[in-house]
């Protein structure tokens, strides 16, 4: 009986619904043999998951925007806006001040909200194509902060902000801990609420969803605020981090966010999408990285590496589609 039941899951496997954790599984071996024993050092593995974190954070907000029909191509630049407006707002306190750094977290969110919720009334309200419009705030925020610091770095007067983003807590850097908690509760609004459902349903079909009385506006609007309050943390955490923020900070997040968001399995054309699988897919890409440095690879050639593996998983999904 015990055997039946085995062979009757064998053929009940289908490999297309498993591919990522395979291909997962497959990476993380390669990565293995080939950077025996350095790969598997528990200072290696942390430090790929501190680098993945940044931009892993803001494509947990991005899954939702993709899932809804949109893009964001602004993130990148408004990492660096709201970072650094976020430590002008800091040196107003002092260099000593603890309330200091809690709120300017909070005025990071904040700010990183309303900078997504801009791109997202543009998008919901006034029907606008979600590729020109963040295309056009991209260019915005980048000259904002240009301008406001002389393009030059801005430094932080408070020392103590700059361990909110390099300490460690229960072995894992506090920016791990952002990304795993904002994942788990983003994939817990996808899956388990009345917004995640209607989310997907406008992706898939949005006059379906328009005949369902489901108000497209909001539903379309939130994914974009979500965003912005994603990149108000990853701010907080890379200026705090380096306890200052460059205005060409930021440059190719928006990249590896969607890179992060397409490899783990989110259609590009919308109303399909994963949370974890996000997270899985911002982890593949840092195994990639680490993979690239170890083997005495160019920097140079990771973004083009990333582009190659956009490509090859938006290929994927087309065929898939079609079967």
């Amino acid at each position: 009986m015990g055997e039946y039941k085995l062979l009757s899951s064998v053929k009940k496997f289908r490999f297309k619904d498993h591919s990522l954790g395979m291909a997962f599984l497959i990476l993380v071996v390669i990565a293995t043999i080939l950077g025996w024993p350095n790969f598997l050092k528990i200072r290696n593995l942390t430090n790929i998951l501190r680098q993945i974190s940044y931009t892993g954070i803001i494509g947990l907000g991005m899954t939702l925007v993709i899932i809804s029909g949109g893009i964001d191509l602004s993130v990148g630049s408004m990492t660096a806006f709201v970072g650094g407006i976020a430590i002008y707002f800091l040196n107003l306190f002092g260099p000593e001040s603890v309330w200091g750094i809690v709120l300017t977290f909070l005025f990071a969110l904040v700010l990183g909200s309303l900078c997504g919720a801009l791109n997202g009334i543009m998008v919901a309200r006034f029907k606008m194509a979600p590729f020109i419009v963040t295309l056009g705030t991209m260019s915005i925020f980048r000259s904002l902060i240009q301008y406001i610091s002389n393009a030059g770095t801005i430094l932080s007067e408070n020392m103590d902000y700059g361990k909110l983003g390099s300490s460690v807590f229960l072995g894992l850097p506090i920016p791990v801990w952002c990304f795993l908690i904002v994942g788990i509760l983003l994939h817990i609004v996808l899956n388990h609420t009345s917004f995640g459902r209607y989310l997907c349903a406008t992706g898939s079909n949005e006059q379906v969803a328009k005949y369902s009385a489901i108000n497209i506006t909001i539903v379309k609007w939130l994914p974009y605020i979500i965003t912005g309050f994603t990149v108000g943390m990853t701010a907080v955490m890379w200026s705090s981090r380096l306890n200052c923020i460059n205005p060409s900070d930021g440059a190719g997040y928006e990249m590896d966010a969607i890179a992060a968001v397409v490899i783990g399995g989110t259609l590009m054309s919308g109303g399909k999408g994963s949370i974890i699988g996000t997270m899985m897919g911002a982890v593949m890409l840092g195994i990639i990285n680490n993979m690239l440095v170890m083997g005495g690879i160019s920097a140079f050639l990771q973004q083009a590496v990333k582009g190659f593996v956009i490509i090859v998983a938006v290929l994927l999904q087309y065929n898939n589609g079609n079967k």
